[in-house]
């Protein structure tokens, strides 16, 4: 009888042992399940240039990725995919995974190829995420001082006058805000230019001091130490203000060109399906760096306004200025397939 309720007992305790040890497991998966994800970032973040290193473009990103990698305490590293006007890139990361690992560095010419490309693999407002604009930069037409005699607008429209379809102006590519410069130039002047498409500023600088091509609509940061060696000569900045750093170069409207106003801003997206709490972190950070006086320092010794808003206020602009962009792109016949 002892021997039976001895058996009996052992089957009870290790019963009620297995059902605790079951208890247990259970509630160390529940916890581990009921964890939330680690906090973002754990790892480094690609920003995306659309553009060869050297340019506008560059500049600013890599400005911008070296005070946010100190910031969200992870490596920001800036990553090329140049061609195509800048829309190569916007295309990678608009397919890319939305996690906030990948960010792109986004132009005005992106809100200018919606309409200027027939078909491009992407939707530059639904497939990407606004997070802010990092700066303006105005964009001056220069020329090569050495081989283009002009000393001002009015001189450049008459020997543009005198050999149609011979003066050639170089821009980052077909769509870009350069290209579409150009074209509104000689709408106004009743010039014809040849355009001479770059992948970026970086080899569009190169061939213009080394007068492969007379002139450019570039923005000022490329050609801003060209300007200030005598090199290239600046005849005019192209928005409605004159720069800062060229407070003695006249706007185009100055010389001549009524209601002349393009310039170049710069702003960072993600792809559309990024967490919004990752959106508005990524969003205060750079704010805060854009802010900054360090930044603007940095900012105002390349000719660059900085900027930095919400991310409402950046998809407000880029609503504004596709439909604006796009009756200037069918005024300017500028097409490409």
């Amino acid at each position: 009888m002892n021997a039976s309720f001895d058996a009996r007992r052992r089957r009870t305790v290790l019963r009620a042992t297995a059902v605790a040890l079951g208890l247990g497991l259970g509630a160390t998966a529940l916890a581990f399940a009921q964890q939330p994800p680690a906090a973002w970032p754990t790892r480094p973040i690609s920003l995306v240039v659309p553009f060869p290193a050297g340019g506008t473009t560059d500049v600013l990103a890599r400005a911008l990725a070296d005070k946010l990698s100190q910031s969200l305490g992870q490596p920001v590293v800036v990553e090329s995919r140049p061609g195509a006007g800048a829309t190569l890139g916007a295309d990678y990361v608009a397919k890319a995974k939305p996690d906030g690992y990948t960010l792109l560095m986004g132009a005005v010419h992106h809100t200018i190829a919606t309409s200027v490309y027939k078909k491009l693999p992407y939707d530059f407002q639904k497939d990407l995420a606004p997070i802010t604009v990092v700066a303006m930069v105005p964009n001056v037409l220069v020329v090569n001082a050495a081989q283009t005699p002009a000393k001002n607008v009015a001189e450049l429209v008459a020997l543009a006058k005198a050999t149609p379809e011979k003066l050639a102006y170089g821009s980052n590519g077909n769509g870009t805000t350069q290209h579409l410069i150009g074209t509104q130039f000689q709408a106004s002047t009743g010039t014809t230019l040849l355009h001479v498409p770059y992948k970026g500023s970086g080899p569009l600088t190169t061939d213009l001091l080394g007068g492969q091509v007379a002139m450019s609509f570039d923005t000022i940061t490329p050609v801003l130490q060209h300007i200030k060696s005598g090199k290239l000569r600046a005849l005019a900045v192209t928005t409605a203000r004159r720069s800062s750093v060229l407070p003695d170069v006249p706007t185009l409207e100055e010389a001549g060109l009524k209601g002349f106003d393009i310039g170049t801003w710069f702003g960072v997206l993600a792809p559309a399906a990024t967490p919004k709490d990752v959106l508005a972190r990524l969003n205060a950070e750079m704010v805060k760096i854009i802010r900054s006086p360090d930044f603007a320092q940095r900012m105002q010794a390349i000719g660059a306004e900085p900027l930095g808003g919400t991310q409402e206020e950046m998809a407000r602009q880029i609503r504004e200025e596709t439909a604006k962009f796009a009756r200037l792109v069918k005024e300017g016949g500028v097409a490409i397939e």
